[in-house]
C-alpha cells in the first residue's frame, strides 16, 4: 500500500494518519514545506453551475479541507429577516412560527455591501432605528378572497380557481428601501418567488414588516450561505490480477454503475476499472470470497472533492473566495496574537 492511499479492508481502514504532521512516521522529516507544497497543491473545477460547484483541492491536508467546509457553513456572513413585526395575522399559522418561517427564506443581497448590526449593550436597548448601511426591510400584505365567478354573477369562482390569494408565497414579499438603497442596491428580494409561506382562506389576511441583518451560521441557521458543503477523498481502485468472463460481470456489479467497466465479449470479456469518482466506497466486492482478493481497495488522502451548494446569496465560487479570505483573515489574526507573546 502506498503511503499515500487509505486503505480500505473488509473490517477496519488502515494507513489513515496524516503525513503533514512531524514525528507521525518514524524516520521521515514531514515538517512543513512551503515550497513543496507550492508544488503540489493546486485546485481543479469539475462542473460549475449557477447554484452548486464541484471541485478537486489537491495536495493538503483533511485539517484545512475541513476548516473550507466549517467556514463555509458558519462564518460566510448573509443577509436574513431577523425582526419580524406583526401588524395582523388571522391565518392559522401562529406568530411565532410565522416569523420562524419567514427568517428561512434565503434572501438575494450581497452581504458584502453591508456591515454587521450593531451590538446592543444592555437587554433593555431598543433596536436600532433603520439604517441603510445596516438593514433591508421588506413587507408582506396578502388578503385572501373568493374569486369572481365567470361572467360577473354571484362571489364564487370555479373549482379550479375559488379563492385569490390562497397561498402566500415569498414572491409576495415587497422590499422598501431604506434611504438611497434604491440607487446603491439592485434585484433584492427572495432568492426563489414560490418558497410555500402559508394557505389562507376568504377573509384571512397576514400583513407584517420585515427587517433583515448581515449574520454568520454560528449565530444561526438562518445565515448559512451554503444548502450543502462537503467533501469526500477521492476513491483509487486497482485490479490485482485479471477477472474475466461472468466474474467480470458480478465484480462490475459490486460497484456504482461505470466504476468497473467489462470490455470485449462472450468468454473474453474482462473487466477494467473506469471511473472511480463514481464509487461510493460501500466495498460490497468484499463480500464475495472470490472477488475480494482480486481487488484493492483505497482513497488518496490528500485528494478532496468538494460539493458546495448556495442557498442564492452569493454565487457558489464567490462564497468559496469569501471562505479563503476568512481563513487568511484567522490566520493573521493568530499570528499577531503570538507576536504580542512573544514581546512580553
Amino acid at each position: 500500500m502506498e503511503e499515500g492511499l487509505v486503505s480500505l479492508g473488509e473490517y477496519s481502514i488502515s494507513n489513515v494518519h496524516s503525513r503533514d504532521c512531524p514525528g507521525t512516521y518514524p524516520g521521515r522529516n514531514d515538517a512543513w514545506d512551503l515550497d513543496r507544497f507550492k508544488q503540489l497543491f493546486r485546485v481543479e473545477v469539475v462542473s460549475l453551475e449557477d447554484d452548486a460547484l464541484v471541485f478537486d483541492m489537491i495536495g493538503i491536508d483533511a485539517s484545512i479541507a475541513n476548516a473550507f467546509r466549517r467556514i463555509l457553513l458558519a462564518e460566510v456572513p448573509t443577509m436574513a429577516v431577523e425582526k419580524v413585526f406583526v401588524h395582523n395575522n388571522t391565518s392559522l399559522i401562529q406568530d411565532e412560527v410565522l416569523a420562524h418561517r419567514l427568517g428561512l427564506i434565503p434572501i438575494k443581497a450581497d452581504p458584502r455591501l453591508f456591515e454587521f448590526p450593531p451590538q446592543r449593550t444592555e437587554e433593555g436597548d431598543k433596536w436600532p432605528s433603520s439604517t441603510p448601511e445596516h438593514m433591508l426591510e421588506f413587507v408582506l400584505k396578502v388578503r385572501c378572497t373568493h374569486a369572481p365567478a365567470p361572467g360577473g354573477a354571484g362571489r364564487r369562482g370555479t373549482a379550479a380557481e375559488p379563492y385569490v390569494n390562497s397561498k402566500v408565497v415569498s414572491g409576495d414579499m415587497e422590499w422598501i428601501p431604506i434611504g438611497d438603497q434604491a440607487k446603491t442596491l439592485s434585484d433584492v428580494g427572495p432568492v426563489k418567488n414560490d418558497i410555500l409561506i402559508a394557505k389562507l382562506r376568504p377573509g384571512q389576511e397576514i400583513h407584517v414588516r420585515m427587517v433583515c441583518v448581515k449574520g454568520v451560521g454560528k449565530d444561526h441557521a438562518k445565515f448559512s450561505p451554503v444548502a450543502t458543503a462537503s467533501y469526500r477523498l477521492l476513491p483509487d481502485i486497482t485490479l490485482l490480477e485479471p477477472v474475466v468472463g461472468e466474474r467480470a460481470d458480478r465484480l462490475a456489479k459490486c460497484f456504482s454503475t461505470g466504476v468497473i467497466k467489462v470490455v470485449g465479449n462472450g468468454d473474453s470479456r474482462r473487466a477494467e476499472v473506469g471511473d472511480t469518482r463514481k464509487d461510493s466506497c460501500s466495498r460490497e466486492v468484499l463480500r464475495h470470497e472470490d472477488l475480494k482478493n482480486c481487488v484493492q481497495l483505497s482513497r488518496v488522502r490528500n485528494h478532496f472533492i468538494f460539493s458546495v451548494e448556495s442557498t442564492g446569496a452569493l454565487a457558489p465560487e464567490e462564497l468559496m473566495v469569501e471562505a479563503v479570505k476568512t481563513l487568511m483573515s484567522k490566520c493573521k489574526h493568530f499570528i499577531r496574537e503570538l507576536d504580542c507573546l512573544g514581546s512580553q
